[in-house]
């Protein structure tokens, strides 16, 4: 059959094959013309013409002067050059109203990548494009944002989960104080509300700060102590059954707490302040080098620490900048429940 005959048809586009090089380069070698090329593969001219172009090199005859050849490995191979520095577009895009949320929660409210996707599903709120954490974690490492980077997100897990185990190891500085071990199971399982898990978080200097963390909603309570004493505890909680009067034996059920020294006096800490020989509270305390028992309230003490990083000086800081902080705290979404904060579920 003639090339006038030539009867195939003209494909959908597809990329050219390395076996379609080789027979671009045997058809030219033959003195084939591009367009007749394209006839016998049943290519578009434009597609011949360009490959063409892209796979010439320039070689020396036996006089050692100069032609350009098509040749089918130079083609392959810039065309497989090509074809591994191209990737996915960015699912993300054009919509600078999505990356400028993403940017502000994370970069001035602290927001973890998987808080700032989880609260918009669960506020319903609109864009353009929708992404998944991973994706947003992968596009914080690759430098795609401008004003956030790793630098701006908690701290990143390997993936590893932490094997905890109980231990029975007695606190020998705490021989009078009511073990973990005699808590409800209620309070374990975190079925009964107003149950409180309480920790201290220290800095630069004398000041600490005090953390109560409700267990069921994480609602957390922040005060500012001027020492890390026993005294300054006690007058915290004086001052708190001052503040709910009668409702103080209901709001705090009891409070579970390490073995540190500001803790240890239980009978001053569960006593009322207001109601004489009555107690207000009762006292659980963990065992030794077993944080884990106060999971919430260490979870909290995390938290508190992209606003007061270790060798802050707490003395310096304001009522307000603490209750700056504890009015994020409480309204973080949080992905335990759905997303909503922990003032909605104490609220509810």
């Amino acid at each position: 059959m003639g090339q006038e005959q030539n009867t195939t048809r003209l494909r959908k586009w597809k990329q050219l094959s390395e076996r379609e090089r080789y027979q671009i380069e045997d058809y030219l070698q033959a003195g084939l013309t591009p367009i007749e090329v394209s006839k016998r593969m049943g290519r578009d001219r434009r597609t011949i013409e360009r490959e063409i172009v892209r796979g010439s090199v320039v070689q020396l005859d036996s006089e050692l002067r100069e032609y350009i050849k098509y040749c089918a490995d130079a083609g392959q191979r810039i065309h497989d050059e090509r074809g591994s520095n191209k990737g996915r577009p960015l699912k993300i895009g054009h919509d600078h109203k999505l990356a400028g949320h993403i940017e502000k929660k994370i970069g001035e409210e602290k927001y973890s990548p998987d808080a700032v996707i989880g609260e918009i599903k669960a506020k319903g709120l609109q864009f353009e494009v929708s992404i998944c954490t991973k994706t947003l974690y992968n596009y914080i490492d690759a430098n795609i944002f401008l004003n956030i980077t790793n630098k701006d997100l908690p701290v990143k897990k390997d993936g590893k989960k932490r094997k905890y185990r109980k231990t029975g190891a007695v606190a020998l500085n705490n021989l009078k104080g009511r073990s973990i071990e005699e808590r409800p199971t209620e309070i374990e399982s975190r079925e009964e509300p107003k149950h409180w898990e309480m920790d201290c978080v220290v800095g630069k200097g004398t000041a600490c700060l005090l953390v109560m963390t409700e267990r069921t909603s994480r609602k957390e309570l922040i005060f500012k102590l001027k020492a890390k004493k026993q005294e300054c505890v006690i007058k915290v909680l004086d001052g708190l059954e001052r503040q709910y009067k009668g409702r103080f034996k209901e709001m705090f059920k009891s409070i579970t707490m390490d073995n540190g020294c500001e803790f240890l006096n239980h009978e001053a800490l569960e006593i009322s302040c207001l109601r004489v020989g009555q107690k207000r509270t009762i006292c659980y305390y963990a065992h030794p080098y077993s944080a884990w028992e106060r999971g919430s309230n260490e979870v909290a003490n995390k938290l508190i620490r992209r606003f007061v990083p270790k060798g802050t000086n707490i003395g310096h800081l304001a009522k307000a900048d603490i209750r700056r902080i504890e009015h994020w705290m409480n309204n973080y979404p949080r992905r335990i429940f759905g997303y909503r904060t922990a003032n909605e579920i104490f609220a509810a």
